[in-house]
């Protein structure tokens, strides 16, 4: 392979990644002329269009796409190879990408990233923050943070947190005029504020477990938020219950401002996993992340 076929095909992986001729540019840190000349000459060299342009966008052709599938893998595994060479002549160094929920980085991220920066000023994060599942492939993230039980078995994954425990919770003014229910059905007399998933548009379900069964109940109210925190202010507004990770409710139920309710019925989950695809070689930067976060039992 030329010197030349090598560098035009990273930059056509940098333009596929981000549609855009200007972003890839600037990280790329050359001309957007120089870069669209650059594609245009491997695409000759090639015989086939790999890039649909117009005025307004960047797509991937047919062609195009097949070449990214055999393309990406192998960028991979240059960037991840130096990466390790860097690493091992001194400390690791670079950006990793990774996709965590709300909840995530608050309990688990947040808390060591002060040490964590302290130790590794060469390392970047760059946290996609999403309550949804993530393609981490697809997307070219290097790893995800997700409750251990809805990770896909071909990953890798690292136990990073103690299981979560579920709470449901209503303010004091709430149930001075509504009694608290006794069992989860009894939830179908009551208000409950509805979580929906901006992802796939449905409503979260609420999670039980009688004698070691889980069920779901769909509840119902007069509020539908895609939004958590608004969710826990309308309850501490006393309009309505919540259903939410207990160590978010738990300074409030402490001051008296939540009541814990149906506390037998609410299930805990297995904790969070930091998850990554099985490659020939992990890229050191998110080894250093993975070793920093690692759960340990107390």
């Amino acid at each position: 392979m030329k010197r030349d076929d090598l560098y035009d095909l990273a930059a056509f992986s940098v333009i596929a990644e981000h549609r855009s001729f200007t972003r890839a540019a600037a990280e790329l840190g050359m001309s957007q002329s120089a870069l669209s000349h650059a594609i245009k000459a491997l695409e000759e060299r090639l015989g086939t269009r790999l890039l649909a342009r117009t005025t307004r966008s960047v797509s991937v052709t047919e062609a195009g796409e097949t070449l990214l599938r055999t393309l990406r893998p192998a960028l991979d595994d240059i960037a991840t190879g130096v990466a390790a060479m860097n690493a091992s002549q001194g400390r690791p160094a670079g950006t990793v990408r990774i996709t965590a929920t709300r909840h995530a980085v608050s309990s688990i991220l947040s808390p060591v990233l002060p040490k964590f920066f302290a130790e590794h000023p060469e390392i970047t994060l760059d946290i996609l923050v999403d309550d949804n599942l993530i393609d981490i492939v697809e997307e070219r993230l290097d790893a995800g943070v997700r409750f251990g039980d809805i990770i896909d078995k071909d990953m890798i994954a690292v136990r990073i947190g103690a299981d979560v425990k579920m709470s449901v919770v209503g303010s004091p003014d709430y149930f001075a005029s509504h009694p608290a229910p006794q069992t989860p059905r009894d939830l179908s007399n009551h208000a409950c504020i509805n979580y929906r998933h901006i992802k796939t548009g449905g409503l979260y379900a609420w999670d039980f477990q009688e004698n070691g069964r889980p069920f779901e109940v769909r509840v119902k109210g007069p509020l539908i938020v895609n939004n958590s925190d608004v969710i826990l202010e309308t309850a501490l507004a006393g309009q309505g219950l919540t259903m939410a990770y207990d160590d978010v409710v738990a300074a409030h139920v402490e001051a008296g401002r939540l009541v814990r309710v149906l506390e037998a019925w609410c299930p805990t989950f297995p904790g969070y996993y930091l998850y990554h695809p099985s490659r020939r070689q992990t890229p050191p930067a998110l080894v250093t992340l993975i070793e920093s976060i690692r759960y340990r039992a107390p």
